[in-house]
């Protein structure tokens, strides 16, 4: 005789379930138990040099990045070092906290999150869901599907191929060629370079899902075209998801290196290697062996140097976290030359984002290198120097609930990604209004006049 249905006692088989996938999880991955992550200020310039020094290190993981006076960092730190660098704190006077006592506890909390939140899913495959963090297979079997279902308006195309064979897609948006002899300006997006930082490809989604599948937004891609790629490092996001929940790089092992991976937003090549990067493959910010290395960078390079005729005037790169409208230059403390424009169209954006947010969000705008610290080999630099864009920026998303960091919870993704496109409409009205209404109307004021 079967025994009658019970709902709690089916649930507490589901969580027998889910602690048995967590240990398999745990066994096939990469585990960070007794790692701890602390939350540091320094206070004066030798304290600032000695926090700088240790990010060329292995085993020091800077979380958040901070290297200026009374700017704070967070940074994991592995076991067998954290009583030596709690020492060097204290003798070089630098007040710490422990932020985390357990990163590994942190990371089964994730996991339990993730899983929990896939199990509530009801989307089927081609569909996008803002409730759960969706598999590579899944964000491309969406945009695939976008692109079949709306053939007027959507071009998928290939961007290039990861280092083990994942297709990187691109899809461009548009109402179509301009009719006039003004080119329309382009708005080009991408998300998930650092795979770890999960939330960037859903506000990748989101904007593609807005733009494509509701009508009330036609009229953002009316008179300016949108090319987007959802997941820029395919195989590093696989890998957080099986293996290290962490991980931050590729997956590509340079030749003669000791560890996986190139921080692929450290190896574009304008001022490759100047400050912020390091030629040592175990740490978090390995610039690769030279200058587009990476297959996932070349890609990218690729595109815009194929496409001259494309007139992309916004660059938004998505990453996270910190709550920062970031823009070039990155790689020193100094302002490119149309620094206004971006301070101005950045603090648009990031106002539309505050005053719209359910969580109390916060942005602030200014350089890379003055509102973090220096950083060279980043894709918003490049695009800028080289692939001629106007105004550029990296985008860092907010954490969420503290302190979950990178692990933002999944029900938290979709006020992410609807405070987020309340943004990207600001940068959007501001395109507009600069590079297509305004010149289309001097256009027509001289053709009259001819």
């Amino acid at each position: 005789m079967l025994p009658r249905y019970s709902p709690k006692l089916t649930m507490n088989w589901y969580f027998v379930f889910l602690d048995a996938l967590l240990l398999t999880i745990t066994i096939n991955g990469e585990t960070f138990g007794g790692y701890k992550v602390y939350h540091i200020v320094p206070q004066t310039n030798d304290q600032v040099s000695f926090i700088s020094q240790l990010q060329s290190k292995p085993k020091f993981d800077f979380w958040k990045e901070g290297t200026t006076l009374g700017d704070a960092s967070d940074v994991m730190v592995a076991p067998e070092l954290q009583e030596k660098f709690e020492s060097d704190l204290s003798r070089n006077g630098i007040d710490f906290e422990i932020v985390i006592e357990d990163v590994e506890g942190l990371i089964q909390q994730d996991r339990r999150d993730m899983l929990l939140s896939r199990a509530k899913r009801t989307a089927l495959l081609g569909e996008v869901t803002f409730r759960s963090f969706m598999t590579y297979n899944e964000q491309v079997a969406y945009v695939r599907r976008v692109a079949e279902d709306y053939p007027n308006i959507a071009t998928l195309e290939r961007l290039g191929e990861s280092y083990e064979g994942r297709d990187i897609l691109i899809l461009h948006v548009s109402s179509g060629k301009s009719a006039t002899a003004i080119p329309k300006p382009v708005i080009f997006i991408d998300a998930g370079i650092h795979c770890r930082e999960w939330i960037a490809p859903p506000v990748a989604l989101y904007i593609i899902q807005q733009l494509v599948e509701n009508p009330l937004n036609a009229y953002l891609y009316e008179n300016v075209d949108w090319y987007i790629v959802p997941n820029l490092n395919p195989d590093g996001y696989e890998y957080t998801q099986s293996h290290n929940r962490l991980w931050r790089k590729n997956r590509r092992l340079t030749e003669g290196a000791a560890c996986y991976g190139t921080d692929l937003n450290r190896n574009f090549g304008y001022m490759w290697m100047f400050a912020g990067a390091t030629n040592n493959s175990c740490t978090e910010t390995f610039a690769g062996p030279e200058e587009f290395s990476e297959p996932e960078t070349r890609a990218l390079r690729d595109w815009f140097l194929a496409h001259p005729e494309e007139n992309v005037k916004l660059y938004l790169t998505f990453h996270s976290y910190g709550e920062m409208v970031l823009y070039p230059w990155g790689y020193d403390s100094i302002l490119p030359d149309n620094f206004q424009d971006l301070h101005y169209a950045g603090q648009l954006a990031a106002t539309a984002i505050d005053q719209s947010s359910a969580m109390n969000s916060r942005y602030r705008v200014n350089s890379s290198a003055i509102l973090l610290s220096p950083a060279a080999g980043g894709s918003d630099d490049w695009v800028k120097a080289i692939g001629g864009v106007d105004l550029a920026y990296c985008i860092e998303l907010p954490d969420g609930d503290a302190p979950f960091y990178f692990m933002i919870p999944a029900r938290q993704i979709l006020p992410v990604v609807q405070e987020t496109f309340e943004g990207v409409k600001a940068f959007h009205g501001y395109i507009k209004d600069t590079y297509w209404d305004g010149i289309e109307n001097e256009s027509k004021i001289s053709w009259r006049n001819d």
